[in-house]
């Protein structure tokens, strides 16, 4: 059985208003995916690798890499989650073993810690899956039409998701192989596929840290952190 992390670099970085796709951007002397590739390159117990990029970025990628270190790539989708499935039939292709896991993490999520990605791989023992996530501080309302509270829903009982998530290989492919294009371009997140589709999905301890670098705001949080 083999842990695969699936890297997704397929952004094109929209919402920085920047020519350069964010995960491609400096920092202290190396690009942002470059950070988030050390988390999961230094781990023995993660044995090869798939990257969601397009292939002008690829040469790229591969020179910010370790020799040591089995790397394949797959073609971005019109959306996340096309992409993840792209993914999924590289490593199909690949004969990968029906109980091998399967770490899908974004590029743009350099912070990552050992500890998260630990309990994605271990959580699988028990589970079809694997979500991090933080509890909401906020008190949070639902608006139907934007001007006015809808619904009051319990914060306690609402968490924010983050990645990397994890999964069994050969339950998630299904899952995709099942749906249509229009089904998968309507999933928002990589367990909510699963969470729909019956699979079992355990939540573990995210960290405020594991942020997503989004907008300006926070890749200049990053890069003050990281110079």
């Amino acid at each position: 059985m083999k842990n695969i992390a699936v890297i997704l670099s397929g952004g094109v970085g929209e919402r920085m208003n920047s020519s350069c796709p964010k995960q491609y951007m400096d920092v202290g002397g190396q690009p942002v995916i470059a950070y988030t590739l050390q988390k999961f390159t230094k781990r023995k117990d993660i044995s090869n690798f798939v990257i969601v990029a397009d292939k002008k970025w690829r040469d790229f990628i591969l020179s910010t890499l370790s020799k040591d270190r089995e790397v394949v790539f797959a073609n971005p989708g019109t959306t996340r989650q096309h992409s993840i499935y792209n993914a999924l039939k590289v490593l199909k292709q690949q004969k990968t073993n029906e109980n091998d896991i399967v770490i899908i993490h974004d590029a743009v999520r350099p912070c990552v810690s050992d500890n998260i990605i630990t309990q994605c791989i271990e959580g699988c023992e028990n589970f079809d899956g694997v979500l991090p996530v933080i509890p909401i501080k906020d008190t949070v309302y639902q608006s139907k039409d934007g001007r006015t509270i809808s619904n009051l829903l319990n914060r306690n009982e609402l968490f924010a998701g983050q990645s990397p998530e994890s999964f069994r290989f050969e339950k998630y492919l299904e899952i995709h192989e099942k749906m249509s294009d229009e089904e998968i371009s309507k999933i928002n997140g990589s367990s909510e596929i699963a969470f729909k589709n019956g699979l079992n999905i355990l939540l573990t301890e995210g960290e405020e840290c594991n942020f997503k670098i989004t907008t300006i705001e926070d890749f200049n949080r990053f890069k003050n952190n990281n110079i």
